[in-house]
């Protein structure tokens, strides 16, 4: 089946003659007809009822001109694709980055990617808060965990690995805990709705009841409170991984995993291809953090 018959039947769809289709694309009456004709007979079906001087979409046509359409658009979107994957990116790229990840692992590596794309200018928007990219017109968001929306196109950027840590002062006061039970012995910094904490080790599973005077639905103020030695945090290691190699944190459980560990994900609104200014920034946050992000360095 050719994309010319397709795109035929639907012109001749659109202007309600065959022979007005037939001109926009050069075909002579005669041409016209013998395509719409090989076509018909291809399918096995008539398209339109034709005469003298009218032309109709039959049933099997009216049916068939969906499936036509999302064909035409299809070959269409791959060659704006192509297009512009080839061209130089360029234009505003707007971006919702949760706040502290933002600073932290994306801010420092910006004058360098302007320095490979000089025309790609950045908007970025920094918040813990839910962003919703379609409503609010971002062409890109990072997230941490899974998404809400369901329909958003996803890059896994990398692993987002959780560990407890507390400060050294905490743990000479309180000691370190054996297992995760015993971390419900122990003052918790909790995290608003994070009170039940999952671990594993070599298939054994541990779940533990976290409390403690201090919560917060904000990352930074877990970790501060954490350096200030006002209890145990379950924290991801992209957020710690500096404290614990310059000492000011300990990793109370290097032997388990957390079950609340998840990815980082670079995610995008749903479309036929992707923006040549978003594809190139996400490669760029890819090339930088690797299969072992540079924050998972000796952080146990």
């Amino acid at each position: 089946m050719r994309l010319d018959d397709l795109t035929l039947f639907a012109l001749a769809a659109r202007h309600g003659s065959l022979s007005a289709a037939g001109r926009e694309l050069g075909l002579s009456p005669a041409a016209s007809s013998a395509r719409l004709t090989a076509l018909e007979k291809e399918l096995g079906t008539t398209l339109m009822a034709r005469s003298t001087r009218s032309l109709s979409l039959t049933e099997d046509g009216a049916n068939f001109l969906i499936h036509a359409n999302h064909a035409i658009e299809a070959v269409e979107a791959g060659r704006a694709s192509l297009a512009a994957s080839d061209a130089e990116p360029s234009g505003m790229l707007r971006a919702a980055l949760p706040g502290p990840f933002g600073r932290q692992h994306i801010l420092p590596f910006l004058p360098e990617f302007r320095g490979r794309y000089p025309k790609v200018s950045i908007d970025l928007h920094l918040s813990d808060q839910f962003v919703s990219l379609v409503d609010e017109g971002f062409d890109l968001g990072i997230r941490i965990g899974v998404p809400r929306d369901s329909s958003l196109i996803r890059t896994v950027l990398a692993p987002n690995r959780r560990l407890v840590v507390a400060s050294p002062a905490f743990v000479e006061m309180y000691g370190m805990p054996d297992r995760p039970e015993d971390c419900a012995g122990l003052e918790a910094i909790v995290q608003t709705g994070l009170h039940l904490w999952h671990f594993t080790r070599d298939g054994e599973r541990a779940e533990v009841r976290v409390s403690g005077p201090i919560r917060s639905n904000n990352g930074g103020v877990l970790l501060d409170a954490a350096l200030m030695g006002l209890g145990i945090a379950l924290k991801s290691v992209w957020d710690v991984g500096e404290h614990l190699r310059e000492g000011r944190l300990v990793n109370l459980l290097p032997d388990w995993s957390s079950e609340e560990d998840g990815i980082i994900q670079a995610v995008r609104p749903p479309g036929p291809y992707t923006p040549a200014k978003v594809r190139v920034f996400i490669d760029f946050l890819k090339e930088k953090y690797g299969p072992r992000p540079y924050w998972e360095t000796d952080a146990r």
